[in-house]
């Protein structure tokens, strides 16, 4: 949901993170600690909660490894005002901005080690041995894709071969696709994609197992229809490589964004396919195991996390965002949402806990 409260402007984001805001001033603390607020990950999420707590002056240390899901990918899609930027450039331009407010910094680094030091206090330690202190933890730790050894597919990764239609779709649309995944799967992404692409062939690599079918057709006993229905062909042969034959980031086309990536798919009775476009549907995993280790629930490989108190884990004091965390969502506005969800959050528990006469404030939208 996007408020009334605040509006999102984003530009875009990964300068290395040598942009680090003035010193931060020291406040009062009920536990002394060195930061309030100690964000681990310098994506969309933790960017985006780093802005929020930023706006309220409250002290924080964003802290990035450098690492992102998106970070080959061509160009960011589906952010309004920053369509089509690379997310370097996104990344780059957030930090610009954040920068400027005194009450934040950010650094790289890629953190080792979170510890509970009591019930209000937190110490993170990076991999150089120097450790942090805060009362709140957020984590936006990302997850990975794990992406198939498959000859071609790691080399060619987020260039004409794309996971979200929603990120990288539309810049492919009308093209002669290919689905890589395993069966059970097919149905669910040929009705995602099904109004970009209609030249569909759906390679499998061999999943179409007794088993599997058996499972499938308990699940969806219309499947076979439902895929006729669209023209999807279905290939079960094993892929022995994907090689590339046309750079859709060279041939493309300025008017209307689009890009002429072209592949070649290699089978391993040695015919080949050529396809100009994948959609493909892996599994992911967490990007870092800090969450776990401290001890957040994972609930289907996700860091558990609770969008309706304001994205916290069953940790008190620990929150989880962006694409690691369990509220079924990955994209780069979500993840955006997540952050500022928690950093809303975060301002209004400190409010409360310190016990202030003044009257409470009401936060509307959330």
């Amino acid at each position: 949901m996007w408020t009334s409260c605040w509006n999102i402007c984003v530009i875009a984001l990964l300068l290395p993170l040598g942009v680090i805001a003035s010193p931060i001033p020291k406040r009062s603390l009920q536990t002394p600690t060195d930061f309030e607020v100690i964000i681990i990950g310098g994506g969309p999420a933790g960017l985006s909660a780093l802005s929020g707590l930023a706006r309220v002056r409250r002290t924080a240390l964003l802290i990035d490894s450098g690492e992102y899901r998106n970070g080959a990918t061509r160009h960011a899609h589906d952010i309004i005002g920053s369509d089509g930027v690379t997310p370097a450039y996104f990344r780059a331009a957030a930090r610009d901005q954040i920068s400027l407010y005194p009450t934040v910094s950010m650094q790289n680094g890629t953190i080792v080690d979170i510890q509970k030091i009591n019930d209000t206090s937190f110490m993170v330690t990076d991999a150089t041995g120097k450790a942090y202190t805060s009362q709140k933890i957020v984590l936006a730790t990302g997850i990975k894709d794990l992406v198939p050894t498959t000859p071609g597919l790691p080399e060619n990764w987020s260039k004409g071969i794309y996971w979200c239609p929603w990120c990288d779709g539309y810049e492919h649309r009308d093209q002669p696709m290919g689905l890589l995944s395993t069966i059970d799967q097919i149905p669910g992404m040929v009705e995602e994609i099904s109004t970009l692409n209609n030249d569909l062939i759906a390679f499998v690599n061999g999943s179409m197992t007794p088993a599997v079918l058996q499972a499938l057709g308990a699940k969806q006993p219309d499947w076979e229809q439902m895929l006729a229905t669209y023209n999807v062909q279905v290939d079960n042969r094993t892929i022995t490589a994907i090689e590339r034959t046309q750079d859709g980031a060279v041939v493309a086309s300025a008017v209307d964004k689009a890009e002429y990536d072209k592949f070649i798919i290699h089978l391993d009775d040695g015919t080949a396919v050529e396809r100009g476009v994948f959609f493909t549907s892996f599994p992911h995993t967490q990007r870092s195991g800090l969450g776990a280790a401290l001890g957040v629930t994972i609930v289907d490989g996700k860091l558990f996390s609770n969008f309706t108190t304001g994205m916290r884990t069953n940790l008190p004091g620990v929150y989880a965002v962006g694409d690691a965390n369990s509220d079924g969502s990955t994209n780069v506005p979500h993840a955006m949402w997540s952050g500022k969800r928690a950093a809303v959050d975060i301002h209004s528990e400190f409010f409360s806990n310190a016990g202030s006469l003044r009257r409470p404030v009401r936060i509307y939208g959330w």
